[in-house]
């Protein structure tokens, strides 16, 4: 087993050192001046040695008899082909419906191949749920759903990497305990992989675990897990991992709650995850990540005494799981007080009409291009337009400069007013220009003129009129 284990780790270190070393323009992650704030350039690609180490350990497995070709072939083709959707769109973005067209494609084969959830077990004891068609959805959401829950945690160095080890690790141990060499030889690879990767992605990173790196991780992870007990009957390690992945569990409902209240789609990006809040109360990226580290470790732990316990445990964790959740969302600033949560929900709502607004006023700006006969005539509705959302092009006082990058790299510069608003609220109000400058460009070769637009004189807070048939 260590052999495995340090086999890997080997590895994957020396191909993600051949990487660096090597260097090259494809695969780059290019800072901005939002949510990508590393100095330089930084590979992508951290997901290729993870894949060939795993590879070439579970092909050792196979031949020296610790792994069987019919059983886990499925699996590792699978595997290869999730990470090859993540790996292209590293090398060029394919787009988030793509992606999951991938995906579920993917658990599809896997579904076909004969890899899924048929029964679940009772944890408490005796019995069993036969889930009949059922078994076809609830596979299917359970090997989409956790890549996706491990690459949004992929915002920070060092975490969806250490996540996963502590996952692998996890699977390991019930591998081990339920006496399956295969789960934990191929647990063990994937968990020394990501730990000679993590060597050059701890903070400040070197090379970035990229999608395909993530989504191989959360695949690996949603695929073996369906292997750690009898055929299809296996609630026990469901809740293991669903329990050790409490955190970015959380992440997503938190993700998905405040961008639905928001009014924005759910795959939009932000800067507000819960590493990003603790940064934001005065962590440090060592600090954050040691500390979700150790709610991963705990959670895993705890996961597995309801394993051992035969589910007794299981009502005092789900107790101590949703105290958590509550306090989680005071401690990190979600929620400013409950005892004011109507009062901040209200707030919420009210920025949404305000972004509704803005919403509405770039669509017109990106029609009004294709009816204008000429720029000037464009020029002229856009101005209007920035002075409705109290915006200009302009250097005010009261006001700073935001940056909106368009395709090609151009750049255009507009100043917002400074007052009090979230930055990542800005910039959700401000992109909903992008469309109307890229026609513009495209249309004329040109953007409208800072010169020509003149500055409000003072910022007075939108309210969105209203419209009359």
């Amino acid at each position: 087993m260590a052999c495995y284990f340090g086999g890997a780790l080997l590895v994957a270190a020396l191909g993600t050192l051949w990487i660096l070393r090597r260097g090259g323009i494809i695969g780059m992650d290019a800072p901005d001046t939002r949510r990508k704030l590393h100095e330089k350039a930084i590979s992508r690609l951290g997901g290729a040695p993870i894949f060939v180490a795993v590879g070439l350990a579970s092909l050792v497995a196979g031949y020296i008899g610790g792994l069987g070709w019919t059983r886990w072939l499925p699996v590792a083709l699978c595997n290869a082909l999730i990470f090859s959707v993540g790996f292209v769109d590293d090398l060029k973005p394919l787009g988030a419906k793509v992606k999951l067209v991938g995906q579920v494609g993917t658990a599809l084969i896997l579904y076909s191949l004969g890899v899924s959830i048929d029964i679940l077990s009772n944890p408490f004891g005796e019995g069993a749920l036969t889930l009949g068609w059922w078994s076809l959805p609830i596979t299917l959401l359970w090997l989409v759903t956790i890549p996706n829950i491990v690459n949004l945690i992929d915002g920070m160095d060092g975490l969806a990497g250490g996540f996963g080890l502590f996952l692998c690790l996890t699977l390991a141990f019930l591998g081990y305990y339920r006496g399956q060499p295969d789960v934990l030889v191929v647990s063990l690879a994937m968990a020394g992989a990501l730990a000679g990767f993590l060597i050059f992605n701890l903070p400040p990173a070197k090379i970035f675990l990229g999608d395909g790196g993530a989504y191989l991780i959360g695949f690996f992870i949603a695929s073996v897990s369906l292997f750690t007990s009898d055929k299809g009957s296996i609630i026990g390690a469901l809740l293991v991992i669903i329990i050790a992945l409490g955190v970015p569990i959380l992440d997503t409902l938190f993700a998905i709650l405040r961008r639905a209240i928001r009014g924005v789609s759910i795959f939009n990006a932000d800067a507000e995850h819960i590493h990003h809040r603790l940064i934001l109360l005065g962590y440090s990226k060592g600090r954050a990540l040691a500390a979700m580290y150790a709610v991963c470790l705990a959670l895993s732990l705890v996961g597995l005494s309801i394993l051992m316990t035969k589910g007794i445990a299981l009502p005092m964790v789900g107790a101590i799981l949703f105290l958590f959740a509550l306090g989680a969302a005071r401690y990190l600033g979600y929620v400013r007080s409950w005892s004011n949560f109507r009062t901040q929900l209200g707030e919420v709502m009210e920025r949404r009409r305000q972004r509704e607004f803005f919403r509405a006023y770039g669509r017109v700006l990106d029609f009004e291009v294709e009816h204008c006969e000429d720029f000037r005539s464009f020029d002229s509705l856009f101005q209007h337009g920035l002075g409705r959302m109290g915006l200009s092009v302009q250097a005010v006082v009261g006001y700073q400069p935001e940056i909106l990058t368009l395709g090609g790299g151009r750049q255009f510069t507009l100043y917002r007013p400074k007052d009090g608003t979230e930055l990542n609220e800005w910039h959700l109000r401000l992109d909903v220009l992008l469309p109307a400058l890229e026609r513009c460009l495209e249309k004329w070769s040109t953007l409208p003129l800072s010169s020509q637009i003149p500055a409000p004189a003072a910022h007075v807070p939108l309210v969105p009129p209203s419209i009359t048939a």
